[in-house]
């Protein structure tokens, strides 16, 4: 098929982007590790922004705007009604998700992830100083309820949440409506308040999204939702925090509103308005990518387990009958000069011997990246 927009070789993108995929190892270092993409700009962002600076309009953003955006979006992709009453426009996804977890835990709570997840929830956990539990997810990537029930009767006797990634990062894997209707009765068993972290929810390729809130007694619970990831706009920031009808509170204190970005708000409400064609091609660039490395690792690398993600544009690969370690992505970065994120960062035993590929790249680099880490002799 023709690409569109992610059409980056690697000495056109080493040209043009500064940003930390392409700065932070060395130059003959192919980079697919962060979750950014080698990808052309949305038309309807880049004329938004442009005609802002233009007139001159850089000051602080208006966050119903944002607000009104979003929930236009959700009503046409998935049907899913947002009350921007209990809406709050914050800095980013991630931002947004740790004053919900602030405000709804004690400080001797716990905060349960499901390993692996994205390395940030380790963090974030951390620095709200709430002790972490895991309850991983099962062999097929998917919600192991015994463990969830195990980790949140660990958790009694404080306020407690659950962080949800859904979709799911690392392992693309798309939550049912039947697992998210039953993961939310268990919350509510055990007074345990989920938190979901929605922010790939425009890039399912099979299967259907459905949002935590919208599932019996999800109301419970708080989305955060963003045009960053789909639309590849991390450096133009915001995010909405949306509180379920029956959460412990409609927004987050008025202060958190003043940090998002006037740009990142005219870029995001551009993308969910006028840019929903320009995801519709990358989506099918997208789905092209996965399916192409999945030929790609079934002919230079057979001994790496490798499922096509339902969703996201990242690629859990089971690299454990390699050869290569624990970390086989550092030897690959070392050896071959290609860039993985390290298993361990999403779940320092969960992910031992996994990788995580970012393969949101041209057709070209993908491959390039393939064929070089199939020259090593010992994988």
């Amino acid at each position: 098929m023709d690409y569109e927009i992610l059409t980056s070789t690697p000495e056109q993108a080493r040209r043009h982007r500064t940003s930390v995929k392409w700065v932070a190892f060395e130059p003959d270092v192919l980079p697919l590790w962060v979750a950014e993409m080698d990808a052309e700009p949305c038309g309807a962002v880049v004329e938004a922004i442009t005609a802002a600076m233009r007139r001159g309009d850089t000051g602080y953003g208006w966050g119903p705007r944002y607000a009104d955006a979003v929930a236009a979006y959700a009503a046409d992709t998935w049907q899913w009604s947002i009350d921007t009453a209990r809406t709050t426009v914050v800095a980013d996804v991630m931002v947004g998700v740790a004053e919900v977890m602030r405000e709804v835990t004690d400080v001797d709570g716990s905060i349960v992830v499901s390993s692996p997840c994205y390395d940030s929830f380790h963090g974030f956990v951390d620095m709200l100083g709430r002790r972490p539990l895991d309850a991983p997810l099962d062999s097929a990537g998917r919600l192991d309820f015994e463990a969830l029930g195990a980790a949140f009767e660990q958790a009694r006797g404080r306020r407690s949440a659950y962080l949800l990634s859904n979709p799911q990062n690392p392992t693309g894997t798309v939550h049912t409506a039947d697992e998210l209707t039953r993961l939310a009765a268990l919350a509510a068993e055990h007074d345990v308040t989920v938190v979901s972290d929605e922010i790939h929810a425009p890039l399912v390729h099979h299967g259907s999204y459905t949002p935590y809130l919208s599932v019996d007694r999800g109301q419970r619970g708080f989305a955060v939702l963003s045009a960053s990831k789909a639309w590849n706009l991390a450096a133009l920031k915001a995010a909405a925090v949306v509180a379920g009808s029956e959460a412990a509170f409609a927004q987050l204190h008025e202060v958190h509103t003043h940090a998002a970005s006037h740009f990142g708000i005219i870029a995001h409400v551009a993308a969910f308005t006028e840019g929903r064609d320009w995801l519709g091609r990358l989506n099918r660039e997208l789905d092209a990518n996965r399916r192409l490395l999945e030929v790609l690792i079934a002919e230079h690398l057979p001994t790496i387990r490798y499922t096509p993600p339902a969703a996201t544009y990242l690629a859990w690969l089971d690299c454990r009958a390699t050869g290569l370690g624990d970390d086989p992505a550092a030897v690959w970065r070392r050896e071959a000069k290609v860039g993985l994120s390290s298993g361990t960062n999403y779940g320092p035993e969960t992910g031992r011997g996994f990788a995580r590929l970012n393969f949101a790249t041209s057709p070209q680099i993908l491959t390039e990246a393939i064929e070089r880490m199939a020259s090593l002799d010992r994988v």
